[in-house]
């Protein structure tokens, strides 16, 4: 599913009926229409969907996408945290992309949806953007 079929406000009706870029997206765009965009690598492999979006509310930032990856009808569905610089979003195909091999992903460190990892832990933090070749910048400084 991609942010246009869950639209539910028609915030992005504008840039599809006229295609003037009037409109929020694709620059700013609404949480709840990425919850369940899919997400694919560079080689067009298929890594699963969107599952939440973690926002550092001291600074007002998006710090992760929890992508859920490796699942076939819920049953062994494991979750990532993903740094949200680490995706881009690909409007051609509506969806995002993450620049890492899939059996990269098949190894990150993940968790499952009971045991949730301290997302705000720093040393967590650091790890994770290590993972994923991203920059960790403390989200509370230089708001």
């Amino acid at each position: 599913m991609n942010y246009e079929n869950r639209d539910t406000y028609g915030m992005y009706k504008s840039n599809l009926n006229r295609g003037d870029g009037i409109g929020p997206g694709p620059r700013l765009m609404g949480a709840d229409t990425l919850i369940g965009n899919d997400v694919y690598n560079r080689a067009d492999e298929d890594l699963g969907d969107i599952k939440e979006i973690m926002l550092d509310m001291a600074s007002g930032k998006v710090a992760y996408a929890v992508l859920s990856f490796g699942s076939f009808l819920g049953l062994g569905e494991k979750l990532f945290a993903v740094p949200w610089k680490a995706l881009t979003l690909d409007t051609v195909n509506k969806r995002f992309v993450l620049d890492i091999d899939k059996s990269r992903l098949e190894n990150a460190p993940g968790f499952d949806k009971d045991d949730w990892p301290d997302m705000a832990d720093e040393t967590w933090a650091k790890n994770v953007h290590s993972y994923y070749g991203s920059q960790y910048q403390d989200l509370t400084i230089n708001n």
